[in-house]
């Protein structure tokens, strides 16, 4: 045998394993609630990397044997931490159908250091196919009856995810990180990553963001609603696990979702808590004297630890013959099931209502805070209250046509950047050549073109990257958020350059131009329809005082823009001079002329 071999004989035998443990962190509660458990070899071994370790085990046919060590020594030093959150274990789905699996070997072994296998999450590891899905349902409905959660590990990497999660139904799916690393910058993966998320809220499945390493990678994660993560950005695996993390890695700036005006400070109500140790006795007097509290917080050096709710309490407390005289004089915290869903005041109330859904709870109430500490309650009701008064709102000034928002709600939104100092890029996009179109091939043919234009800025600008308006007509505005806004506007151009021909005629399209009479009743020949923008750079808005200074810049930008023939645009800045306030324009200039964007 091999001298590698001899290693892994040496270091399985001896149990040489240290596991180390990397924080899986909930969004939404901004703390971590679970650690994935990774093994590592002898420091000074050439199988001290786990990928080493593990390759070595599965070419020599040790791989059952070593998981199951692996799984051993980690649960030994996982109860010796006395971690209170989740134990995520990696398991390859050859070895979860092995008899010494199926017999419950794991089971005995968290029983043997006294951990609740309802705390432990096997996470299924794929690295090679897995074809008999049948047994697989069955084992893993096995160890559901035990207790465990499952998980699918790298969505997106393996031979069957998409099966796999279909046939499971895991209580949670990690998203492979080649799809997380510079998601921000590539509109492939966020899509990816979006359908993903979709398609888990409707399973009632929890998404973990595997590979987070920078802050662009959060933002981008968490504004697509995702509620868990996983990454260097906020801890490496260690074999002393890190309890907290850094509360301003959650801070998110520039975050699109600050467009909403709502936010959870605005549904908050404060209710006076008391701490999670009142007796239970005390308790019952307080509802007893307020008939309106049907809602008690507990909170504990400014940190709430649970919520409780009148009437599940009273009905729990009195449906035992001696309720009172069993738990009157017992702690409230007795009553306590689970943690509180707990949500920062300065939250937009669309992703409230994300977390809340991808949370699978059905609570009635969530924490409000402000830096981790409790500030209020929020209710379910409360949120829809405001939800439906949004939709109200915004129903009121959407375009008919596209159903996209008009001017009133955009322009409240450019305001609400501009008070909150967010960078953004403005372009106002017009039709050229739209009223010859509609005399030869009428008006609802015209009005296909217009929601051609909707669909591609829409395309080309999900949510978390900007915000599409109508203002009427064939008229568009949008709001860009991100760096890439000039290169996103071209791209624009060149889709809506090569979707139009297929509106047109062969004979029209072969000459570039439409054969009809003008405003004065004249034969013409007009150009094919074309797009023109005009656009002022993030630099130019922020030195606006509101969306009136920005659409007029926009404005005087899009004149100059249709001088020049086919797809284009034409940028508008402006500065401020070193002795006024008032900001002055400044000599604008064409980037780049796009003529029918070659």
């Amino acid at each position: 045998m091999s001298i590698l071999y001899n290693e892994l004989t040496k270091i399985i035998n001896g149990k040489q394993l240290t596991p180390h443990f990397q924080p899986i962190v909930s969004l939404s509660q901004k703390k971590i609630m679970g650690y994935e458990a990774l093994i590592r070899g002898p420091s000074d071994s050439p199988l001290h990397s786990p990928f080493n370790l593990f390759d070595a085990a599965e070419r020599f046919d040790l791989s059952a044997k070593l998981e199951y060590i692996s799984r051993e020594v980690t649960i030994k030093r996982y109860a010796s931490l006395n971690i209170k959150e989740k134990l995520f274990i990696n398991v390859s789905p050859s070895v979860l159908l092995q008899p010494d699996f199926k017999k419950g070997e794991t089971l005995k072994l968290l029983d043997q250091f006294g951990i609740d296998p309802r705390f432990v999450v096997i996470e299924l590891t794929e690295h090679q196919p897995t074809d008999d899905f049948q047994l697989m349902c069955e084992a893993v409905a096995h160890y559901r009856k035990m207790g465990f959660e499952i998980a699918i590990d790298d969505l997106g990497a393996g031979y069957s995810g998409l099966r796999l999660w279909s046939e499971l139904l895991p209580e949670y799916v990690k998203i492979d990180m080649h799809f997380i690393q510079g998601i921000h910058n590539d509109p492939i993966k966020l899509n990816f990553v979006r359908s993903i998320q979709k398609i888990a809220s409707s399973l009632n499945c929890n998404v973990i963001a595997e590979g987070i390493e920078t802050e662009d990678e959060f933002k981008a994660v968490e504004q697509l609603g995702i509620t868990h993560a996983q990454g260097y950005y906020f801890a490496r695996p260690t074999s002393i696990p890190l309890e907290k993390i850094d509360k301003s890695l959650f801070i998110t700036r520039n975050q699109p979702d600050q467009f909403n005006a709502t936010k959870a400070t605005h549904i908050a109500k404060y209710i006076t808590p008391v701490s999670s140790e009142t007796a239970i006795c005390e308790v019952i007097s307080l509802f007893h004297l307020n008939s309106d509290l049907t809602i008690l917080p507990l909170v504990d050096n400014n940190v709430a630890s649970g919520i409780i709710y009148r009437d599940s309490f009273l009905s729990k407390l009195f449906s035992s013959r001696y309720g009172i005289e069993s738990y009157g004089k017992k702690p409230i915290c007795s009553f306590i099931d689970r943690t509180p869903l707990s949500i920062d005041q300065d939250t937009p109330i669309e992703i409230v209502s994300k977390q809340l859904t991808s949370s699978m709870r059905n609570d009635q109430a969530f924490i409000i805070t402000n830096d981790g500490e409790y500030t209020g309650i929020g209710t379910i009701l409360k949120l829809l209250e405001e939800i439906t008064r949004q939709q109200i709102y915004n129903a009121k000034y959407t375009n008919p046509l596209t159903l996209l928002p008009g001017g009133v709600p955009i322009n409240d939104q450019i305001n609400q950047l501009l008070a909150a100092k967010i960078p953004f890029g403005f372009g106002y996009f017009d039709l050229d050549n739209l009223k010859p179109f509609n005399d030869v091939y009428g008006y609802s043919a015209g009005d296909d073109i217009i929601k051609i234009v909707a669909n591609t800025l829409i395309q080309h600008i999900p949510a978390e990257s900007g915000r599409v308006g109508h203002i009427g007509g064939d008229d568009f505005i949008v709001i860009f958020l991100g760096n890439d806004w000039l290169k996103c506007c071209e791209s624009i151009l060149n889709a809506f350059k090569k979707t139009v021909p297929n509106y047109y005629k062969d004979e029209y399209i072969k000459t570039d131009s439409i054969h009809t009479e003008n405003r004065a009743e004249e034969n013409c020949f007009f150009p094919i329809i074309s797009l023109s923008v005009g656009l002022v750079d993030p630099v130019s808005t922020s030195q606006c005082q509101s969306h009136v200074d920005i659409v007029d810049l926009a404005s005087e930008a899009k004149k100059q823009a249709k001088k020049i023939e086919g797809n284009s645009f034409f940028i508008k800045h402006r500065i401020a001079t070193n002795s006024q306030k008032h900001l002055q324009p400044f000599a604008h200039r064409s980037v780049t002329k796009l003529h029918a964007v070659n």
